[in-house]
């Protein structure tokens, strides 16, 4: 590789495939024929070759270096072609395929890591054929902290699930747990530290002088004073004022059922969401088609589509690239006000 490019032109970004059976490759294709007109989005797709050729028309460009990307980018697809072992049949994931699956992640974040990639977008990936093949990693996210986990960063470390959908960025303190066990993680900790995230990303990666964050209640009606829950008297409000000591602009705990309304994402540039569905309704409610997952705290930016490998429909032409689309849009961003601010 030839290292980080020159400080005034911004790498491409690194476009995993993903579960070669899946939706994968279409969405690709699909995204690259809207983005390719924008050479801010610039990517570059590490996956197998003849797995894209056979989901869709782009023409396809196969490259030996990512700093071929930018230049290729509004002509051709460009691929650093890294081949799967055994064929690919839409809808039909195979286990022999896993490894190779998680060698384009561990690629694309070791050169984003190098510079030379400016950040990485995940193409969804099945977990079942990973498990099988011995793969230890809950998904993703996890996967990505681990390979990132001994380098350098300059804040508090994540990682930390932000789900975006046009103005709402809805951030995780629990993710996914079962319902009954979200109250006991809920901690002064966990709350802490995913709003010290979200505030520094907010800055650092999205450019917000001075972030304002929301905290969601854990319970109905913020607990209507203890009559619903202790959490917010013993935990979430204390957790708050310790944030704002340290300069950190956020709420009290608000009752849910009014944080996200047209009105109210308006005082606020995200939301510090206590458990799962708290923040995927109301996110999928506003975009179900466009919602994008991203990956706040670690030392590269990851965004990935907000949706699955879509099996059923893998290889009819039908997967839309809406979420891929929305994912590429928000790295580029997200890379563009870190590499202003570096």
């Amino acid at each position: 590789m030839t290292g980080a490019p020159a400080a005034s032109v911004r790498a491409p970004l690194a476009l995993t495939l993903g579960e070669p059976a899946g939706v994968g490759a279409e969405i690709i294709h699909k995204a690259w024929d809207v983005l390719k007109t924008e050479p801010e989005t610039a990517f570059f797709v590490i996956g197998d070759l003849n797995v894209l050729a056979v989901a869709g028309s782009s023409p396809l460009f196969p490259i030996q270096d990512p700093d071929e990307a930018v230049h290729r980018f509004a002509g051709a697809l460009p691929v650093l072609h890294r081949p799967v072992p055994t064929s690919v049949t839409a809808g039909h994931p195979e286990p022999a395929n896993a490894a190779a699956v998680a060698d384009w992640i561990e690629q694309a974040v070791n050169l984003a890591l190098a510079g030379d990639a400016s950040g990485l977008v995940t193409a969804p990936i099945a977990k079942a054929p990973l498990y099988a093949a011995g793969f230890r990693f809950p998904g993703h996210t996890e996967f990505i902290a681990e390979l990132t986990a001994d380098r350098p960063y300059a804040g508090t470390r994540g990682p930390v699930m932000m789900l975006t959908a046009k103005d709402l960025r809805a951030c995780l303190v629990t993710i996914h747990v079962p319902l009954d066990e979200a109250p006991e993680l809920v901690t002064d900790a966990r709350i802490r530290r995913t709003a010290r995230v979200v505030h520094e990303c907010l800055k650092r990666d999205f450019g917000i002088e001075r972030p304002r964050l929301a905290m969601a209640a854990l319970n109905p009606h913020a607990g209507e004073g203890g009559a619903l829950g202790l959490q917010e008297i013993e935990i979430l409000k204390p957790a708050a004022e310790a944030l704002r000591a340290e300069g950190i602009e956020i709420t009290d705990p608000l009752p849910a059922d009014t944080l996200f309304h047209d009105e109210a994402r308006q005082a606020y540039d995200a939301a510090i969401c206590m458990y799962h569905d708290q923040a995927l309704i109301p996110v999928k409610t506003l975009d179900f088609w466009g919602g994008v997952n991203a990956t706040l705290g670690l030392p590269i930016i990851r965004t990935s589509p907000d949706h699955g490998t879509g099996f059923d429909i893998a290889g009819k032409g039908v997967a839309r690239p809406d979420s891929l689309i929305a994912a590429v849009r928000l790295a580029a961003a997200m890379a563009d006000a870190r590499h202003a601010a570096s």
